[in-house]
């Protein structure tokens, strides 16, 4: 990868993981899709489907970001990205109980 090509990946990534502080914030939008709808549904198929607690997370997660190697992202910019959304909400779940509480879901 040349170096043009390693900041546009990087500044990719800067958007899609950097609060904006707007109020049509992309981060905060995603983080609501999935702790609001993806979360629920994938606690309540392992349920459904009687399968170890987060199997579906993990592998879920895992398959999208070999999808992402697939199409040409770094795995070490998906490693780096991840890490930093991890310490974010670990720092939020700290502060406020963030997704303290049991996922409910329908779905």
């Amino acid at each position: 990868m040349s170096p043009t090509e390693a900041k546009m990946m990087s500044t990719t990534f800067d958007k899609i993981i950097t609060h904006d502080e707007s109020d049509d914030c992309p981060v905060c939008r995603a983080q609501d899709i999935v702790n609001y709808s993806l979360v629920p549904a994938v606690a309540a198929w392992e349920e459904a489907y009687q399968m170890p607690s987060h199997s579906l997370a993990v592998h879920g997660a895992a398959s999208l970001m070999a999808f992402m190697i697939q199409n040409g992202v770094a795995r070490e910019d998906i490693e780096k990205a991840v890490a930093q959304i991890l310490d974010d909400y670990e720092m939020q779940m700290a502060g406020e109980g963030l997704l303290s509480g049991p996922h409910q879901g329908t779905a």
